[in-house]
């Protein structure tokens, strides 16, 4: 695997009893970039994810992170290799504080275990305490921090999950569908925070459906349609691909 390439897929197929819901998926995740992938709802998006983590074992093909084959690990292995995905629905801990919630993912990482008291360890560890503090900051949502995170909107969940996977310090970022159901100001919000993560090199793949926030961030797009990639290419390539808005969109201009 070439070394500006992060995360490398190669010909993963997965059914679900007759089902194919992903077919010969190749694809390469190169460093620092912002790759989206796009297509209909059930062409097999978050299956490629799951299978990316963990959550999901492939039929065949291979996931290669840091130069090591994931297919077979354990969710939390591949997480602690530095893989972190933040899901479509938030999976936050509601009755926490947003800072408790944004310590946990830190204490978890901190020591190669995910075997630890948090609540115990919460109280003494000072310097966790102000990375979370500097993590929420960076959300925009330090003033929100005493709060309890089931008590905030639907956005704000989104972002304070967004939170507990940088405080993580990943090597990639996995986001589904980071502005789903927001507003428009908030998704132009959360445009603005990915592209101040963008700045800071931090490799991601987005799964979006709002072409807005794919072609602001994108610097790659591939586009699955019933768990095939049928292109994939640079933003401009996409926006005018016949095939892409035939397959997308019915025809119509992306």
């Amino acid at each position: 695997m070439e070394n500006n390439i992060v995360l490398e897929i190669e010909n993963v197929n997965k059914t679900f009893g007759g089902l194919k819901a992903l077919t010969e998926i190749n694809l390469q995740i190169e460093e620092g970039k912002t790759h989206a992938i796009i297509g209909p709802n059930g062409a097999g998006k978050s299956t490629l994810l799951n299978v990316c983590i963990g959550r999901l074992v492939p039929d065949t093909g291979s996931v290669t992170f840091g130069g090591i084959n994931m297919v077979g690990l354990q969710p939390h292995e591949i997480n602690h290799a530095g893989m972190v995905r933040v899901f479509q629905t938030p999976e936050i801990f509601p009755d926490l504080t947003l800072l408790e919630n944004v310590m946990i993912p830190a204490l978890a990482k901190r020591d190669g275990t995910f075997c630890f008291n948090a609540f115990k360890d919460m109280r003494n560890q000072k310097d966790i305490r102000e990375e979370a503090n500097h993590a929420l900051d960076d959300v925009g949502l330090i003033k929100f921090k005493d709060d309890y995170a089931g008590t905030i909107s639907r956005g704000d969940k989104r972002r304070l999950e967004l939170s507990m996977g940088l405080i993580q310090r990943p090597k990639l970022l996995l986001l589904d569908e980071p502005t789903a159901g927001m507003a428009r100001h908030d998704t132009n919000s959360t445009i603005d925070l990915l592209q101040k993560i963008k700045e800071r090199g931090m490799t991601k793949v987005i799964i979006e459906h709002d072409m807005h926030v794919v072609f602001s961030l994108a610097d790659h797009i591939s586009v699955l349609a019933q768990g095939e990639i049928i292109v994939s290419g640079p933003p401009d390539e996409i926006r005018g691909n016949p095939i892409v808005k035939e397959a997308y969109l019915g025809g119509e201009e992306l």
